[in-house]
């Protein structure tokens, strides 16, 4: 038997069992290369490649390869890498007892292609794209993107970004809040401020997820080396949502090296997150220890005197006005994030308009009860301490105080334990919130919770007494 009668049997086995645009994508690129001791050896593209075969068809080519070779049949993976002359070859024995054991070995990736005419993954077929567009939304400024408490470390942090992209020692720099609070909003301000007053520079707006997708069509058209060297051209690269590259190694692994390439040569990396680095998971803690070298900046929930600047704003730039008190019960009732105030303000004008009735107190009452009905899943911190408090008969004054007694301090620390399991605040902003405690108080109080939900018949109770509050 040689390779290719082996694989081709195992290709026409696969086929069998899987989506033909799956099998053209991952199966058609490969290549046998030998047979040797009961061991195939197949070619594929890119160490991206093999991790994909491995996490989502290892069953499979383990039952093709066994119906050809026998119980001890082996895989070879051969990675070639796009513009080299040198291979790496990486084992996988099946089945496989450890994965880690075969994991492969790092691959410095070339930082210049080859290729003289680069391509661009923001270019659109049929139509010649030179210039690379910032993919900005002009919208949103930092003119329209009110100050207060809750977000003027990350409002000033943009600006010193915008003002001297590169150059400041908030390089990174790392927004990271909730949903709804502007993260998005600030990202897009900092690159438009940078194009009004910085022309030369190059500057690429981007979500993690689109980044991630243009990785993986590079890899299925063997044009990595292109991809990376295009993103090595950016001054100012401003990337949305990053948590999306949790558990994506490969993704990970080309970011790590534009990262480095762009951070090396004075070029600006602006992220945003729903974590702080020190809450995120499945990220690599390579790429972790880089996020954490400029500045985390995080948002808030607006205050009560933001969130009435915001609804001021809001009817201000829709050409409408509102009576205050309306402002003021609206202002009060919703306070998770920035959307639901003006959704609440679009659903109250969109009401009155479509039913002709007048906007008032008691039309508000209603919308504004729908709004909280709808959203109530989303569980605040606020809201977490109150029902705590409440549940072990105490004020909220008490619950945050710095009081040793056995009984305030398991509240307190279940209060922390279920703010943690019910929002994505980061442990700092738990901590702050509640008692003005650090990111390691909250984490040893969530340890503490989970130790004694195992060893205490009482203290389980409670927990399973509040969960049923917050779900």
């Amino acid at each position: 038997m040689t390779a290719e009668h082996v694989w081709s049997q195992c290709l026409s086995f696969i086929e069998d069992n899987i989506q033909p645009q799956a099998f053209k994508t991952w199966f058609e690129p490969i290549q046998p290369v030998k047979l040797q001791d009961n061991a195939l050896s197949i070619q594929v593209p890119s160490k991206f490649f093999y991790e994909w075969l491995e996490e989502h068809y290892v069953k499979l080519l383990r039952v093709a390869l066994r119906k050809e070779l026998g119980e001890n049949a082996k895989l070879v993976y051969v990675i070639k890498m796009e513009n080299a002359d040198k291979s790496s070859s990486f084992t996988e024995q099946i089945p496989s007892k450890q994965k880690s054991l075969f994991a492969p070995q790092e691959i410095d990736i070339p930082v210049v292609s080859k290729d003289p005419s680069l391509k661009n993954p923001f270019i659109i077929p049929g139509i010649r794209n030179i210039k690379i567009d910032a993919q900005l939304n002009a919208s949103y400024s930092f003119e329209n993107f009110l100050e207060g408490e809750s977000n003027r470390l990350a409002r000033s942090a943009g600006q010193a970004v915008a003002n001297k992209p590169g150059g400041t020692s908030f390089n990174p720099l790392l927004i990271f809040g909730n949903v709804g609070l502007g993260k998005t909003h600030l990202l897009h301000a900092i690159g438009v401020d940078i194009k009004e007053k910085h022309a030369d520079k190059t500057i690429l707006y981007i979500s993690a997820e689109k980044f991630t997708q243009q990785y993986i069509e590079s890899v299925k058209n063997n044009t990595r080396n292109d991809f990376i060297h295009f993103y090595q051209l950016i001054d100012v690269l401003l990337i949305d949502d990053v948590q999306f590259l949790a558990g994506k190694s490969g993704t990970q692994d080309v970011f790590f090296h534009i990262f480095n390439h762009l951070h090396q040569n004075g070029k600006q990396v602006v992220l945003t997150s729903d974590k702080a680095p020190v809450d995120m998971q499945d990220i690599e803690q390579r790429l972790l220890s880089r996020f954490k070298w400029g500045l985390s900046a995080e948002l808030s929930p607006p205050d009560y005197h933001t969130r009435v600047a915001i609804l001021k704003n809001k009817l201000y730039l829709d050409g409408m006005t509102m009576p205050e008190e309306i402002i003021d019960y609206i202002a009060q009732n919703i306070k998770s994030n920035i959307r639901e105030l003006e959704g609440a303000i679009i659903s109250l004008i969109a009401q009155a308009s479509f039913n002709k009735k007048e906007i008032n107190l008691e039309l508000a009452q209603q919308v504004v009860d729908k709004f909280v009905k709808n959203t109530k899943k989303e569980v605040s911190i606020e809201y977490i301490q109150k029902m705590v408090a409440d549940y072990f008969e105490m004020d909220l004054d008490t619950l945050q105080s710095k009081t040793r007694k056995r009984h305030i301090v398991q509240a307190r620390q279940l209060a922390m334990y279920f703010a943690k399991r019910f929002t994505k605040a980061s442990l700092a902003s738990i901590g702050s919130q509640i008692g003005k405690r650090d990111h390691a108080t909250v984490l040893h109080a969530c340890r503490t919770v989970e130790n004694l939900a195992d060893t205490d018949k009482q203290f389980k109770k409670y927990i399973e007494d509040l969960s049923k509050k917050f779900s």
